[in-house]
């Protein structure tokens, strides 16, 4: 198989969103979670909790051990692309975990876990963003996002609660709900980085000037329209309405068509959770 420039830089590319989304991990688990007594999210949070109890045993190490199993389910679901590339993020997060060593002078409890949130937040969105995962959790919320459209987010939230018991019943429960202030951060940051920031915008408009609302749409937007026959509830007359699919920053672009060609026009803006199409989709390249 020929290897070409454009498949070596997006391998590099990809191992650059693995090793940066790493490096701000590790930042946050060494500069704040460990100091702070708060665990991680998914298996890097196993991985430090197991760490307290036996200490002998160091984070990266532990984490690639309950990784292990995974790797089989992200081989047979999603593909051998990411199943490689989550090889090389796990240990590329292992080494995180273990060397970058940084001292972050937060002491409050509350803002070290607003904080870290952001930081792992924005790490694991960087790792999500390339096509591969840091393995763990990633894993299981690509393949529950790939069967079942369950948001990256939600999947590391839930599993979590098993993580932030175990540090109630072994640490403190004032551990834990700090750990929850931590991990609800994350989980949110995480949505945005990887689904928000292509974020699309469903867009109905009924307007009796619907051809030329149409029109600037096509060649304007450079977006692609559906015609939906309708029937005013009111007056019985027959209506066209407008069916369009575009990008967040587009939004504005076709709000200010509709008020030039029909101030007077009904437009309901929604949002959306996956598209997909050609030009226009936003699901995850896994």
């Amino acid at each position: 198989m020929n290897i070409t420039w454009a498949d070596t830089r997006q391998a590099l590319w990809n191992l650059g969103l693995l090793t940066s989304g790493s490096a701000l991990v590790g930042a946050a688990a060494n500069g704040l979670l460990i100091p702070q007594g708060f665990v991680s999210d998914g298996f890097l949070g196993l991985s430090i909790l197991a760490h307290y109890i036996w200490p002998v045993l160091p984070v990266s190490v532990l984490y690639l051990i309950f990784n292990l199993p995974l790797y089989i389910l992200g081989w047979r679901v999603v593909g051998r692309r990411f199943f490689f590339y989550s090889v090389a993020g796990a240990f590329i997060l292992s080494l995180a975990a273990e060397y970058v060593q940084v001292t972050i002078p937060v002491q409050d409890k509350i803002l070290s876990a607003v904080l870290a949130g952001i930081m792992s937040g924005v790490g694991g969105g960087l790792i999500l963003r390339s096509q591969g995962s840091s393995g763990g959790t990633d894993i299981l919320s690509v393949i529950l996002l790939i069967r079942s459209s369950v948001r990256v987010g939600t999947t590391i939230l839930a599993f979590n609660c098993g993580v932030l018991a175990l540090l109630a019943v072994t640490n403190s429960l004032q551990a834990a709900l700090y750990t929850l202030i931590y991990l609800y951060v994350t989980a949110r940051i995480v949505d945005l980085v990887v689904t928000g920031l292509s974020q699309r915008k469903a867009v109905f408009i009924i307007s009796p000037r619907w051809r030329e609302i149409a029109d600037g749409i096509l060649n304007e937007i450079g977006r692609g329209a559906t015609l939906l026959r309708g029937q005013g509830a009111f007056t019985a007359q027959e209506q066209r309405a407008i069916y369009t699919v575009v990008a967040l920053n587009e939004l504005p672009r076709v709000k200010a068509l509709v008020q030039r060609v029909d101030p007077g026009a009904f437009v309901v803006v929604s949002d959306t959770a996956e598209v997909m199409g050609p030009g226009i989709g936003n699901q995850p390249h896994w």
